[in-house]
């Protein structure tokens, strides 16, 4: 199963706020606006975490974080079979008071007929009473109706017209599946990566390490089906029972050294007035223990040495090979459990913070290409915050939720966009885009977006804001590739609410017919009918940048020779283009 959506009440910097969830999930936004409080409210559900006074927003005495899950299969419809809706679906909450508590509570789905309510079954076993049920004709036709039947019949109904029925949702008042504590892992396996972590505790052989897991799970296969080390274990077990006074059968043990009886002997005559004695037993070591504790893992890069000497990026890198390969083997073992009946969840959570650290960007995007297959290939869900852009695709657009805090009593809010934006192909244009501007994914970090026809409008207008003294760096400028494409992107940033201005050329140039400038006319007007005045504007060239700097017609290779243009040292800046300059970066 899956996260479909999320409530956090009152966690930290979070008031209220609701998040619509995917396979792949990546969460943006300013620093100290709440990214990593929504990860922590996550880790909290999943009782990763404890709760602290801290985490109580403002005054509040109690906090939530509440999750619907969907996608379940079959085990986990058992499972969780009494919370299971007609739409698969199951919710879940767990609270947390100031004074200590917490508690898991599920949410069981009733019908808003009362004569739908498996509660009110018994009312109806009278045929007579029955008879003017929509369900009547899911009973026995003739002899007894019993309560069972009833109740059959009403389920059946509600399977056959749930799309046309209305239900209420009723959180339970006793603990979730009747347990005062819910084992963790319940709800699948959970894997959390912080932004700064020891990458040599992931390969230790501590316990609870991923390492630790991978690797005793493979000792394990082996001790179970090698003979040659099932004898071996047989053999230590042997040798170390020959040190005690009994065998394996409990009998008098004949060929124990003769030094440890003595050693026995003087103790227990030194400890002859207390009326006790002692008696020395050695027990052989777990000998698969011993191979897991005994285990170095060393990294060979030219030079072998163990993990905490290599470099920060490999260390990051080794971290992700470690839960890719672990997802990789749980992934292969799905079968397996799901004939098992095991009364937990199969699924796997993956929640990163900062997974771009120590990477450089084209590390970055391989690691997006990662994380995708863990969500698509393996079925995982991946759960990242980043400040990069280059773990962002714009086609996934529905994953990207952009975390805000205006002020603190709003708290701090998500804002996201899970409709599609594009009919016809009009995403197969957005996508083509991104080959014109693969750095177009910043947008989404600006505080501001100006949206530029082509390579020219990117290059000329920051140089003349730098030139002008109001050039700003949280103002990204994006090549839309065309003006035919400043559309799409309007209606994204339209979507997420971040501000924009779109600049685009009017191309009226007095070389063009009438047929053309109808056609310059149309676009232009593509791009006024889809700006909201909320978040947008636009800025027009008259006829083209190009005429506005009062460049000569016909040089080649655009955006340098623009540049060129302004640089020169008796170039002044048109009052016209200055001023529209100035209203872009105001």
């Amino acid at each position: 199963m899956k996260i479909s959506t999320i409530e956090i009440k009152d966690w930290r910097s979070i008031k209220n706020v609701n998040i619509t969830f995917q396979d792949l999930m990546i969460l943006i936004g300013q620093n100290n606006h709440g990214k990593s409080n929504v990860l922590n409210a996550i880790l909290f559900f999943f009782g990763e975490i404890k709760p602290h006074d801290l985490d109580f927003n403002g005054e509040s005495d109690e906090l939530y974080v509440e999750i619907i899950f969907d996608s379940l299969v079959e085990s986990e419809r058992s499972t969780f079979a009494k919370y299971v809706t007609t739409d698969h679906k199951i919710k879940v909450r767990r609270t947390a008071t100031r004074n200590g508590s917490i508690v898991y509570q599920g949410y069981t789905q009733t019908p808003a007929l009362e004569w739908l309510r498996t509660e009110n079954a018994s009312s109806y076993t009278t045929r007579s009473v029955a008879e003017g049920l929509a369900f009547y004709d899911l009973l026995p036709e003739s002899g007894r109706i019993t309560k069972a039947a009833v109740e059959q019949a009403q389920n059946q109904y509600i399977e056959a017209n749930q799309t046309e029925l209305e239900f209420n949702y009723i959180l339970e008042t006793t603990n979730f599946m009747g347990a005062k504590n819910v084992a963790k892992g319940i709800f699948g396996d959970v894997f959390y990566i912080p932004a700064v972590k020891v990458t040599s505790e992931d390969y230790s052989n501590n316990s609870s390490s991923i390492f630790s897991k991978l690797y005793g799970k493979i000792i394990s296969d082996i001790s179970a089906n090698n003979a040659g080390w099932v004898e071996a274990k047989e053999t230590v077990a042997s040798l170390f029972s020959l040190l005690n006074k009994e065998n394996t059968e409990g009998n008098q043990n004949t060929q124990r050294p003769v030094q440890l009886g003595e050693f026995e002997t003087k103790l227990n005559q030194q400890l002859a007035s207390w009326g006790s004695e002692v008696e020395l037993e050695v027990l052989p070591p777990n000998v698969d223990d011993v191979f897991k504790a005994n285990t170095q893992v060393w990294v060979n890069d030219g030079c072998k040495t163990d993990i905490s000497r290599k470099g920060n990026g490999l260390q990051r890198a080794l971290s992700f090979a470690l839960i890719k390969t672990l997802a990789d083997i749980l992934k292969s073992e799905q079968d397996d459990v799901e004939s098992s009946g095991r009364s937990s969840s199969q699924s796997m959570f993956f929640i990163l913070e900062e997974p771009e650290l120590y990477l450089h960007p084209q590390a970055q995007r391989a690691l997006l290409e990662t994380l995708s297959s863990l969500s698509e290939s393996v079925g995982a869900q991946v759960i990242i915050c980043t400040h990069s852009a280059s773990l962002i695709d714009l086609s996934k657009y529905k994953s990207i939720c952009i975390i805000k805090k205006e002020n603190v009593e709003i708290g701090t809010k998500a804002c996201q966009c899970d409709e599609e934006l594009f009919i016809g192909n009009g995403k197969k244009d957005f996508n083509l885009s991104y080959w014109i501007n693969p750095d177009r994914s910043e947008l989404f970090f600006a505080k501001k977006v100006i949206l530029a026809e082509g390579a020219t409008e990117k290059t000329v207008i920051p140089f003349i804001a730098q030139n002008l003294e109001c050039f700003k760096h949280d103002y990204s400028v994006i090549d839309c590739g065309s003006k035919n494409n400043i559309p799409m992107y309007c209606n994204l940033l339209n979507k997420f609410k971040i501000p924009y201005v779109a600049v685009y050329d009017i191309d009226h140039q007095a070389h063009k017919g009438d047929e053309a400038r109808a056609s310059a006319d149309i676009a232009s007007q593509a791009i006024e009918d889809v700006i909201n005045d909320t978040y947008g504007s636009s800025i027009t060239f008259v006829n083209d940048i190009e005429e506005e700097l009062e460049m000569p017609r016909g040089f080649g290779g655009k955006p340098y020779s623009a540049l060129e243009h302004i640089s020169d040292e008796t170039y002044i800046v048109p009052d016209q283009i200055r001023n529209k300059i100035l209203s872009i970066y105001e």
